[in-house]
């Protein structure tokens, strides 16, 4: 009896956990998110219902996908090619129209306009106290790319932003610039073999050639004494973060532990990588312990920065292990390499559109450098380009939407945001706001940032392709000086047009790319 009064006991407590496992998981993927919806709407916020168990998912992925079957013509009398936030971010762009809303989710009035949305999103992300924090990625998602300074929070995020901001000053980035010269050089000279001599333009699609420079750029700059290596990890990177962006399953939870053949080959690439990496960096500790390694690259520079802030906190461990300087650099790969890539691609269609101010991007660079090889004092003195970079990268910011969550009821315009709101900034909204741009908001106008970024919008500065606050992209002045470098090499050596096979499709896959490429008509000068 006392067997069979156990084995109904095992039953019971059995059924009761199943039960309060359903009652978790109902009250954390519906009931929750139905009373923070409540509270909102009780608040004047309008928008869609939330429908399980994916929200609004299904629906966005359908409206991206009929936008991406309609490229933007280059020409109409309706509206202009850069008018692109419909195309791009559907969803949010729709919602906003129905519901007549600011791009902070709030309903206009007639005695309010006019809402101070860029403002608010700095709000958001100047904040120092921990009332928004990061949305937690799915940890299939952060295996693919690596954790690091951009996954971390609080204190763990502070140290080791202290560790690696030394390696991100300017003086440093001085000492990097040879390598971004050496890797655009070699491309360069690439692009004129195949000109060839007999003078006429060439069709070169530059979406995947300039993805190889800033890979390459990456490696030589992250690795200066291990290149081979570098330029191996630069292709697997690259190849993780397409599975990545192209993963339909990656937010289930317990999928990637799945046999399957990308699965399989996911963690093939990892631990290539992660072998890669931990040679180098071992091979580097032994150069740093016998006095043999210099600080001309990345991973110098971050080595040197982690012992230096081990000694001066007196610690008897590294401030970062070998698994966090491994993570920094996969992290480096992935954040740097798109992102420079798409803002040099971007620019040149923008130049091939506006050939008047490629003639005049031209005319500054060979006042400053002639036909000698850029450097980095001669970039800091390019008023124009650094105006029509800037402006290519408002029209077209490498990242469309920036994601926080409320870990606390907080205040924000007015509206009470319970714990665990995400709230999603909206970068190409912002960007494309007449409000606080003009009327000619979606307009190809360098010279409205010639007297800097604080005065080319009227809610200064509406402008933030790398965020805001203490969690700006710390790779921005990198990705800047690397732009400036090769499109001042481009415009000493070429001349570009569009090609008639140019297909205008502006879509966010992990950045925000040309979805058919990027022909170019190229001739030398």
């Amino acid at each position: 009896m006392a067997i069979v009064a156990s084995a109904e006991l095992l039953y019971v407590l059995g059924a009761l956990a199943a039960l309060g496992f359903v009652w978790r998981a109902v009250e954390w993927g519906w009931l929750r998110l139905r009373r923070l919806g409540r509270a909102l709407n009780a608040q004047g916020l309008r928008g869609t219902t939330y429908r399980f168990p994916s929200g609004d998912l299904v629906e966005e992925k359908l409206l991206l996908d009929a936008q991406r079957a309609r490229p933007l013509p280059l020409s109409s009398s309706s509206s202009s090619p850069h008018d692109i936030a419909a195309r791009v971010d559907p969803l949010v762009h729709n919602t906003v129209k129905e519901h007549d809303l600011d791009s902070m989710g709030r309903p206009y009035t007639e005695s309010d306009p006019q809402r101070p949305q860029a403002g608010l999103v700095r709000e958001v992300l100047s904040n120092k106290f921990g009332h928004y924090r990061k949305s937690e990625l799915p940890s299939n998602f952060i295996n693919l790319i690596g954790k690091g300074l951009l996954t971390h929070e609080g204190e763990k995020w502070a140290v080791r932003r202290k560790v690696i901001n030394p390696a991100f000053h300017l003086e440093k980035l001085k000492k990097m610039v040879p390598a971004l010269i050496t890797c655009t050089s070699e491309l360069m000279d690439r692009w004129e073999d195949l000109m060839g001599s007999d003078g006429n333009a060439k069709e070169i699609d530059v979406w995947p050639e300039l993805q190889d420079l800033t890979g390459d750029a990456i490696s030589r700059a992250a690795f200066a004494s291990s290149l081979s290596e570098g330029r191996r990890i630069f292709r697997i990177q690259s190849e993780q973060i397409q599975l990545a962006t192209s993963m339909t399953n990656l937010f289930i939870p317990g999928y990637s532990y799945l046999p399957t053949k990308l699965n399989r080959r996911i963690k093939r690439n990892a631990r290539e990588v992660e072998a890669l990496l931990k040679a180098i960096v071992t091979e580097r500790e032994l150069a740093i312990k016998s006095g043999h390694a210099g600080d001309s690259d990345m991973l110098g520079l971050l080595m040197l920065s982690n012992m230096k802030e081990s000694q001066e906190s007196q610690s008897s461990k590294p401030m970062m292990t070998m698994d966090d300087i491994i993570g920094e650099l996969k992290l480096f790969y992935f954040a740097g390499m798109d992102t420079t890539s798409v803002m040099l691609t971007w620019t040149m269609i923008m130049l091939s559109m506006h050939p008047e101010w490629q003639g005049r991007a031209r005319d500054e660079v060979l006042r400053v450098f002639g036909k000698k090889q850029p450097d980095y004092n001669g970039a800091n003195q390019l008023k124009v380009v650094n105006m029509v970079l800037h402006e290519v990268i408002r029209l077209y910011p490498p990242f469309t939407l920036l994601e926080r969550e409320t870990h606390m009821e907080v205040d924000l315009g007015g509206i009470k945001y319970p714990h665990g709101v995400k709230l999603l900034l909206p970068i190409l909204a912002i960007h494309h706001d007449p409000d606080l741009w003009g009327k000619d908001v979606n307009e190809f106008r360098p010279e409205r940032f010639i007297d800097g970024i604080s005065q080319a919008s009227k809610d200064a500065p509406a402008f933030v392709p790398f965020g805001w606050g203490p969690r700006k992209c710390i790779g921005q002045n990198f990705a800047l000086v690397e732009a400036k470098i090769a499109l001042s090499t481009i415009l000493q050596r070429f001349s570009f047009d569009l090609s008639p096979s140019y297909t205008h499709a502006p879509f966010p896959i992990s950045t925000l790319q040309p979805d058919h490429g990027a022909h170019i008509m190229l001739k030398k000068i």
